[in-house]
Order: C-alpha cells, then sequence, then structure tokens
C-alpha cells in the first residue's frame, strides 16, 4: 500500500502562527455561524476539488460546532470566522481525499484538534485511522468528536508522544499542528515508514528544508492562496 505524510502551516511567518495552527469563530450566534460555515462548504468545495453530499456537510457541521464548545475549555484553535474556518482549514484539509486510496489507514501525528484528518474521515467512511496526541484533555475532545461525528468506529485515539509509540501498520500519517515542527521534523521523517508518499502543507521554505535533510518534493498551491502549499514527497 502506498504510504504518505502531511503537514501544516511549515514556514509562516511568526505573526501567523497561531491563524495556521487553526481558527475558530467565537460567535454568541452559534445557529448563524453553523449555517455560514455550512454554505461556505456548498460553495467553495468544487475550487479544492470536493463533492460534499448531505451526511458530509452535517458531519462536518457537527464536528464545527464541537470544536466551538471546547475551545473555552481546552485551546485547539486560533478564532476566525465561519466562512474562513470552512476554506483555510476544512477544505485544505480535504485536499489530502485524492492521495489518499480507497481503504487507506492513516495516522495522525500531534492531532490536536483533529485537522486534517477528522474531516477526512467524516467525508471518506471507508479510511481509517490513528490519531496521535500528546495532550490528555485534547486526546478527550478527539474521542467526542469521534463520537459526534459518527466516525468512532473508523479511528482509534493514543494519548502519547509519537517518538514513544511504535509507527502504526498503515499506509499514510498526516500532521498539522506538531509543535516544534522544524525541529521535530527529522525525527518525524525517521519515524515515518520507508516507500511512504509524504504529504506536507507548508510555505516554500519547507522545500529548502526537506532539500536539507534529503528529501526532494513537488509543491501544489493551496487554492486562493499565495504562499501556502502542498509538497509531495517520497521516502525510498
Amino acid at each position: 500500500m502506498p504510504q504518505a505524510f502531511a503537514f501544516r502551516a511549515f514556514g509562516a511567518k511568526s505573526r501567523n502562527t497561531s491563524r495556521l495552527r487553526g481558527c475558530l469563530t467565537l460567535e454568541m450566534n452559534t445557529d448563524s455561524a453553523t449555517t455560514r460555515f455550512r454554505e461556505t462548504l456548498e460553495d467553495k468545495a468544487s475550487a479544492y476539488g470536493v463533492a460534499l453530499g448531505p451526511a458530509a456537510l452535517e458531519g462536518l457541521s457537527k464536528y464545527y460546532e464541537l470544536l466551538n464548545v471546547w475551545n473555552s475549555r481546552v485551546h485547539l484553535v486560533a478564532p476566525c470566522s465561519p466562512q474562513e474556518f470552512a476554506t483555510r482549514h476544512v477544505l485544505e484539509s480535504l485536499l489530502l481525499l485524492k492521495y489518499l486510496p480507497n481503504d487507506a489507514g492513516v495516522a495522525e501525528v500531534g492531532a490536536g484538534a483533529g485537522l486534517p484528518i477528522l474531516p477526512c474521515l467524516i467525508v471518506r467512511p471507508d479510511l481509517r485511522a490513528v490519531l496521535i496526541e500528546a495532550s490528555q484533555k485534547k486526546a478527550v475532545f478527539l474521542r467526542e468528536a469521534l463520537t459526534k461525528t459518527a466516525t468512532s468506529k473508523q479511528a482509534t485515539v493514543i494519548a502519547e508522544r509519537f517518538e514513544n509509540v511504535a509507527g502504526p501498520a498503515v499506509g499514510f500519517v498526516t500532521c498539522r499542528a506538531l509543535e516544534r515542527f522544524e525541529e521535530m521534523l527529522p525525527l518525524l521523517l525517521a519515524w515515518a515508514p520507508a516507500q511512504a508518499t509524504l504529504l506536507l502543507f507548508g510555505g516554500k521554505r519547507l522545500a529548502t528544508r526537506l532539500e536539507s535533510l534529503g528529501f526532494a518534493s513537488a509543491a501544489e498551491l493551496m487554492p486562493q492562496s499565495k504562499g501556502r502549499f502542498l509538497f509531495r514527497v517520497r521516502k525510498e
């Protein structure tokens, strides 16, 4: 089975770090925010090459609402509008889908809020995942999110640092908000299975960093972005 790894927000300017880790509206009118979130998904999905049916839209809306509730207790993502959360984070996460074959197994390292893999699980019921998250509180959120979105049978949550966990028998690995990503990247690459295809989200300088570590890459510009890319890397 082909294998892949995905990371986000590497190489971004420091003032944008919190925004690139994720975003979440703090609006009081939850119904209104969810409506705008859903409408944006419906309107913009085709620009990201994604088709979203009623079941997927319902699941993604439940996920968004749960994040609103939990973000007041555990800082999962940074505030932004429903429209931006829908496009920059959910739809960008779903860009992974075209690289994931049917019945793919995925491990998410530093799962945090569940981006990018939770939206992928919601849209693709054939996918299976292991979510690795060091924070016990965030791990509890992830388990509840899987339950609320009816994806709990597709995934398992491990509350531990990835370097303390044996690599699971999966074909793909994704990572979006791993702390000290630049520092941890060599360790994560070494942890990754051989013959993996890595899917990395980041800025232009990620290509230079990968090259310095001995990895060639190909970059795809994100829709509606001038500086965010999806890098494809083959690990031999």
